[in-house]
């Protein structure tokens, strides 16, 4: 039994917790525009009709997700071209599917000096790599650039394992050669250093590397960046400069007078109905698991009504579930406990399973399934008993 870093393995578990995985192994270097969709990376204006308004595209978003890929990109950008018009792609984006960004990558470049990109905030991984097609780049200069190796996972054998391995190698040198069609003012070694090391840089220092040509003041986003946050859990060494552009970092709390004692709950009912109360949780709990909750959930609810019991009662089970999917049983009494939900408890167990999954097992055993095993020996269907007994009831047997 070998321990490695496995983040497949992590990320079947959240998948069973209900958090989103990857449906397939992807390679990840991971409104101004009205209409801009939510679920949509990728925008794209015509130019204006009096002549001297450049086309307008705005890749806000992770590229290559909800079902969109560059080759719809490219497509629609193609339909809008009028093969004269200035071209200005807006970036800001934490990045995404690194094929897809090397695809945009080359679409920006065969529109030459048409061409210029520019980044309003976040330009990370695969976003850093599609605007080194552009032929002329500006930066804002509170936005941040950001460079690293590609990222992916995968299920197979040795063999499968080791073609991706390859395959990632090839994905590497794709990177390089995608920034290296800049004139940069690094040499190749210290360019695959950077990338190897996740290299975060501002704006004055992705123009001093020779990534940018121009830094220009402040503009605002023109759409929320803020629920791809996240996502740079992804990546390592993030700065606190990057995570304030998707709006992740917390802003310390002001001075708040001191919190008023709580208070006690309603005491517990001593009524009848009040017994019968506590007698049908106690018998429920018991069924699902939850004997050590009972006097918690007795104080909880206060026996106040059944409705109110059975509310409490469900919140445990949710909370129960989770842990058990999670594989986690013992830190279901805790969070019952603590009063969360069951999706608070799914968020709980996912930033403890996140901070855990360093080290998991890998083992050559299939895994087992759950369900009841199927028996060997069949039971005889209605029909198989009711032809036996006739045949015994014509030779004179007794019928049970």
């Amino acid at each position: 039994m070998k321990k490695m870093t496995n983040r497949l393995a992590l990320a079947v578990m959240l998948g069973g917790l209900g958090i989103d995985a990857f449906a397939q192994p992807r390679m990840l270097n991971l409104e101004g525009a009205p209409d801009l969709n939510a679920e949509h990376w990728y925008s794209i204006q015509a130019a204006g009709e009096e002549g001297g308004k450049p086309i307008e595209v705005y890749i806000y978003g992770e590229i290559g997700f909800w079902g969109v890929t560059s080759g719809d990109f490219i497509r629609d950008l193609k339909e809008i071209d009028d093969g004269v018009s200035e071209v200005l792609v807006h970036f800001d984006t934490v990045g995404g599917d690194l094929f897809d960004g090397i695809a945009i990558h080359n679409t920006l470049r065969a529109l030459g000096e048409r061409c210029t990109g520019q980044i309003d905030g976040a330009c990370f991984s695969a976003g850093s790599v599609a605007v080194c097609g552009a032929h002329k780049v500006r930066m804002a200069d509170n936005a941040m650039f950001m460079i690293h190796n590609p990222w992916t996972f995968m299920a197979g054998d040795s063999n499968e394992l080791r073609q991706m391995a390859d395959m990632m190698d090839k994905a590497f040198e794709g990177i390089v050669a995608s920034y290296q069609h800049r004139a940069l003012n690094i040499d190749d070694a210290e360019l695959r250093r950077m990338i190897n090391d996740t290299t975060w840089l501002t704006a004055s220092e992705a123009m001093t590397h020779g990534f940018v040509d121009e830094v220009f003041g402040e503009v605002a986003p023109l759409v929320n960046n803020a629920a791809l946050g996240k996502i740079l859990n992804r990546y390592r060494n993030v700065p606190e400069a990057a995570l304030r552009l998707v709006g992740e970092v917390e802003q310390p709390p002001a001075d708040e007078p001191d919190p008023a004692t709580e208070p006690e709950p309603d005491p517990v009912t001593t009524t009848p109905e009040a017994a019968e109360l506590a007698a049908k949780l106690a018998t429920d709990c018991a069924a699902a698991g939850l004997s050590n909750c009972v006097s918690y959930l007795i104080k909880a609810s206060a026996l106040a009504s059944a409705e109110a019991v059975q509310a409490h009662f469900n919140r445990a089970k949710e909370v129960r579930a989770a842990c058990m999917v999670a594989k986690r049983p013992d830190d279901a009494q805790a969070l019952i406990e603590a009063g969360l939900t069951g999706e608070q408890a799914k968020a709980k167990l996912f930033e403890k399973l996140a901070a855990n999954s360093g080290q998991v097992e890998i083992s050559n055993l299939p895994p087992v399934d759950d369900g009841p095993q199927a028996s060997a020996h069949q039971p005889p269907t209605a029909n198989e008993v009711y032809a036996r007994r006739r045949n015994q009831a014509s030779k004179g047997g007794k019928q049970a």
